[in-house]
């Protein structure tokens, strides 16, 4: 993963915007997506030894750039959700927000550390690794 673009969360423009400090200079495009990272990641221990093994990168949402400049990049959530459907329901179309809440491993989390903010790490995001939700 050591290839992969990483900086951080330079501006919270509203729910859905924020700017990272990573742009055109650092080889950032429009379209890209990036993951905004729980900071403290999640070690993993072997349940046989008890030693740590490792850490995993624990996203907080996933955004997708959508204007760049040489040092910094715009990016916005991009993914939606659907509730309520059925026959007899209307089904709603919402937005991902900055303020996910949801996963397993966030709950575990305090409140204000589940929420995006300045400072909180980003990585690049490729394939699959962070859609799962």
């Amino acid at each position: 993963m050591s290839d992969r673009i990483r900086g951080k969360v330079a501006h919270l423009i509203d729910e859905r915007t924020l700017v990272i400090n990573r742009g055109t200079d650092h080889g950032v495009t429009v379209g890209m997506r990036f993951a905004v990272l729980n900071p403290k990641g999640a070690d993993v221990v072997d349940p046989d030894t008890g030693e740590t093994i490792g850490s995993v990168d624990i996203d907080k949402v996933l955004v997708k750039v959508v204007r760049v400049a040489p040092k910094m990049a715009v990016a916005r959530t991009f993914r939606t959700f659907v509730s309520g459907i059925g026959a007899i329901m209307s089904s709603e179309k919402r937005h991902e927000t900055l303020s996910v809440e949801g996963s397993t491993y966030k709950q575990d989390l305090e409140e204000k550390d589940s929420y995006v903010k300045i400072g909180d790490p980003v990585v690049e995001a490729r394939g699959e690794e962070f859609t799962d939700k």
